[in-house]
């Protein structure tokens, strides 16, 4: 579980390959303010993601809290750019609702399903969708 501004995120941890400290990315001329750069983790290039612009949230400025994630999805590799990284918590299907449909886009294609965490609502984000719609924007 991770938060962006207030709200509280998570993802499978089958996807989640590392949960890393920020730090500065390499920028990458031309490339939109969604994708902020590139880092080296490991010996692996991993373009980072703005999931804060993903979800059309305001940009905010890295503090000690901030955190990138290493997101696996098929052949894809990135570090998702996030406010904090909260918990890593056990979910049973049997908890997964189905996400609303009035949503806005783009949270309407990247939320999975929503569960309950200390009665506050957490949406599953959806790998496939992230990666989609990082590549429609560049």
């Amino acid at each position: 579980m991770f938060r962006l501004a207030a709200e509280r995120y998570a993802l499978l941890g089958s996807h989640v390959r590392e949960i890393m400290r920020w730090r500065s990315p390499t920028p990458i001329p031309g490339a939109p303010p969604l994708l902020p750069g590139i880092i080296n983790q490991r010996g692996q290039i991993l373009a980072v993601i703005d999931l804060r612009l993903l979800l059309a949230l305001p940009a905010a400025a890295p503090d000690r809290a901030t955190r990138l994630i290493w997101l696996h999805h098929e052949e894809f590799d990135a570090a998702l750019l996030v406010d904090s990284v909260d918990d890593l918590i056990a979910i049973d299907a049997t908890q997964l609702e189905p996400s609303p449909a009035n949503m806005p886009d783009p949270a309407q294609r990247l939320i999975r399903a929503i569960f309950r965490y200390h009665d506050q609502p957490v949406a599953v984000l959806d790998p496939a969708a992230i990666f989609a719609l990082a590549q429609e924007a560049t």
